[in-house]
């Protein structure tokens, strides 16, 4: 069974050397762009989820999700003299109402975004460009 070990354990770090050897190999297969075509197909779909998760965060005290009604849940808690969910709760609402702010300036920088993909010209070799051919 010892040398079992021994022989398992020369073949990770043989394996180890290898992988090791190859990553410089690796850096020549980076990316040759920023992804702009797949951010540009992918922006409607972004929006709408911002969009959704925007409207989310400013509905009322019924909608799940809401600052609204996590906030109606730390007055209950706290109003009920549970200290320990009311902390709890009290830095989820801190936490959420803090991501209102991160979304707004992704939902307009994706205006910016939509702007600039448009003035671009479509690439001949897209699905939706061969499709109404």
């Amino acid at each position: 069974m010892h040398i079992n070990r021994k022989a398992a354990a020369v073949g990770a770090l043989a394996l180890a050397g290898t992988l090791m050897a190859a990553v410089p190999a690796q850096a020549d297969s980076a990316p040759k762009n920023d992804g702009t075509k797949s951010v540009c197909e992918r922006l409607p779909k972004i929006k709408e989820h911002v969009d959704k998760a925007i409207e989310r965060l400013n509905g009322d005290a019924t909608v799940t999700g809401s600052v609204a009604r996590l906030q109606q849940r730390v007055t209950d808690a706290k109003s009920a003299g549970h200290n320990e969910i009311y902390t709890y709760l009290n830095d989820r609402l801190t936490f959420r109402k803090s991501m209102l702010p991160t979304l707004q300036t992704r939902q307009s920088d994706l205006k910016a975004v939509a702007t600039w993909c448009a003035g671009q010209p479509r690439s001949s070799s897209s699905p939706s460009s061969s499709a109404s051919k």
